[in-house]
């Protein structure tokens, strides 16, 4: 039988339960008639206020994100995803009563525990989308793949390569390549030699093999347990996967209770999970009913296949052959804000940075908003994805009154940095959401994102092609390019007819070589400093993918060229799709 709620709301009451939290809750549904049946009863906390909403009832910004969500007072900060709302739950708790060492004790050493959004950070990744996405399709059919196969290649090929490099050796040396044993017993005697005199020459500890005789010794002692997820304590991270294991043991114990004998150490961490204080009165009040599985065994031998890949060697050869990196000219170079009359906490001297950063942060904004100015009509939504303490997201509530702005960032800091300075001039076209930026499903129609870190770029890009929205973007960080589960490299089908993956990884590593001090020494030999390139060529595959789409993108240079290192804009020059249309 399926649970009436999904797993991440199964997850979000496991944890109010377990904080004895008594904040109001509503359960969303798509259906309009939900209160006549109500299975979900069984699996809310009696202690919670919990009343059913329909989803077009619900405030615009939740109703803009995925769930689950946290609204604020004031109905203008959103706090959205699984990692998120269960953090901001810790934290509420922990405000509350500060005596609460167990529920501060969830976000682990220094109170890091899923902070990072799942593009990073795998533990969330796993809490957050693998685990409860493989418990939910367990009634899907399995895609079975035939791995014998491909590790008899695999092994065949490893053999294969073995070989010949043996037989290169031997055609280099012309002789063959064993060596005698005594031969090798002296190469290592003068190792070992040479090793200890870097030792004694270093000041460091000499090497166990060329000490005297110590009375103290190296004690052989067991390894560390692994009790819970993470480690030794219990965290965020039990909690999100005890209503997954839970529901995943359950349907074992019903359909297979075989396989359970397979499956020792998730049994022991089940069991030990349950030993926790608080645990069982949360579950029990969230209608978990905890067992010990009747097919629990002792693990004393764990064995774990590991099979080594091997990857295609592909040699680079310096770049994408045919393709230059082109930059079309700034339509407007010298346009700026009016910075002496704009209230200070529009100037992103409030933005509690140096006064060089803060000029450098005003060159960059300008090039921005002045790109956003073109596109905006009256009655636009406005996005500033990856926003920081609202930089680019302010100044826009500022300048275009007649626009809605929804500043998006993952790091509550931040964000919070920015709600404080956007109250001051009183701004009211403006919102806040604390989520990673995917969780963002609402309508807008320009989407705009300054230095948006590495793959962050390509997924705000996506955001605005599935919007239909115009966007306005600058990439950074592109040294953290890489693939992930929801985007390949190289983008375009032009760099994938080029380039192999690892070569485009290569090429975004020269990307992040644009360090001031470089440039200047190569100008001297080249006019196109190569980091500039490198930037150029991986900002034009994006165009290009972007194009497939219907865009119009075009790669420009902020203006002037000392504003930062990471001075590309990507902008959509004829405007989204849907966006045309509006």
């Amino acid at each position: 039988e399926q649970p009436s709620v999904p797993l991440h709301t199964s997850i979000s009451l496991f944890l109010l339960s377990y904080c004895e939290c008594t904040s109001e809750v509503f359960l969303v549904s798509a259906k309009p008639d939900t209160q006549s049946s109500q299975p979900w009863k069984s699996q809310v906390p009696k202690s919670l206020a919990v009343s059913m909403v329909h989803v077009k009832d619900l405030p615009v910004l939740v109703r803009a994100c995925r769930l689950p969500a946290v609204l604020d007072e004031t109905g203008r900060y959103c706090r959205a995803g699984l990692a998120v709302v269960l953090r901001h739950i810790v934290d509420r708790t922990c405000e509350a009563d500060p005596r609460r060492k167990d529920a501060a004790s969830l976000l682990g050493f220094k109170k890091t525990c899923l902070k990072a959004c799942a593009e990073v950070s795998q533990w969330t990744r796993l809490c957050e989308l693998s685990i409860p996405s493989a418990v939910e399709t367990l009634g899907e059919p399995v895609k079975v793949h035939n791995d014998d196969k491909i590790r008899r290649q695999k092994l065949q090929q490893q053999k294969k390569n073995q070989k010949k490099i043996s037989q290169d050796l031997q055609e280099d040396q012309g002789t063959d390549i064993t060596q005698p044993q005594d031969s090798q017993s002296a190469d290592g005697l003068e190792l070992r030699a040479a090793l200890a005199k870097l030792y004694v020459d270093s000041g460091a500890v000499p090497s166990t093999t060329n000490r005297e005789r110590s009375d103290i010794r190296k004690v052989k002692t067991t390894e560390l347990e692994h009790v819970f997820a993470e480690g030794l304590y219990f965290t965020l991270t039990d909690v999100v996967l005890l209503p997954c294991i839970h529901q995943y043991l359950s349907s074992l114990q019903s359909h297979n209770a075989s396989t359970l004998s397979q499956l020792p150490l998730l049994l022991r961490w089940y069991l030990q999970v349950q030993e926790v204080p608080g645990v069982p009165r949360a579950a029990q009040a969230c209608g978990m009913a905890l067992s010990t599985p009747k097919a629990l065994t002792t693990p004393s031998q764990v064995k774990q296949e590991s099979l080594e890949t091997t990857t295609k060697e592909v040699h680079f050869v310096g770049g994408p052959s045919g393709i230059e990196a082109v930059f079309s000219p700034h339509p407007c170079p010298s346009w700026t804000l009016p910075w002496d009359s704009l209230p200070e906490a529009v100037n992103p001297t409030e933005g509690k940075v140096s006064d060089v950063r803060a000029t450098r942060k005003r060159q960059q904004l300008n090039n921005l908003v002045a790109m956003v100015t073109e596109l905006a009509r009256p009655g636009d939504t406005v996005v500033d994805f990856c926003s920081g303490g609202g930089h680019i997201g302010i100044v826009l509530a500022h300048t275009l009154p007649d626009c809605q702005v929804i500043l998006i960032e993952n790091k509550e800091e931040s964000l919070v940095r920015g709600k404080v300075r956007s109250a001051e001039p009183g701004l009211t076209n403006i919102g806040f959401i604390q989520a990673n930026l995917d969780y963002f499903t609402g309508p807008f129609h320009i989407g705009v994102a300054l230095h948006a870190c590495g793959v962050a770029t390509d997924m705000v890009v996506e955001q605005c092609i599935q919007a239909g929205a115009t966007f306005v973007v600058s990439p950074c960080c592109y040294g953290f390019v890489q693939n992930t589960l929801k985007f390949t490299f190289p983008r375009s089908k032009r760099f994938l007819e080029t380039l192999s993956y690892k070569e485009h990884m290569i090429l975004c590593r020269f990307a992040d070589q644009t360090a001031v001090q470089l440039d200047i020494i190569t100008v001297l030999f080249d006019p196109s400093p190569p980091g500039k390139q490198c930037m150029g060529l991986v900002d034009l595959d994006r165009s290009w993918a972007a194009e497939t789409h219907g865009y119009s993108v075009r790669v420009m240079t902020m203006e002037p060229d000392s504003c930062s290192p990471k001075k590309n804009m990507l902008v959509d020059v004829a405007g989204g799709d849907n966006y045309a249309t509006q």
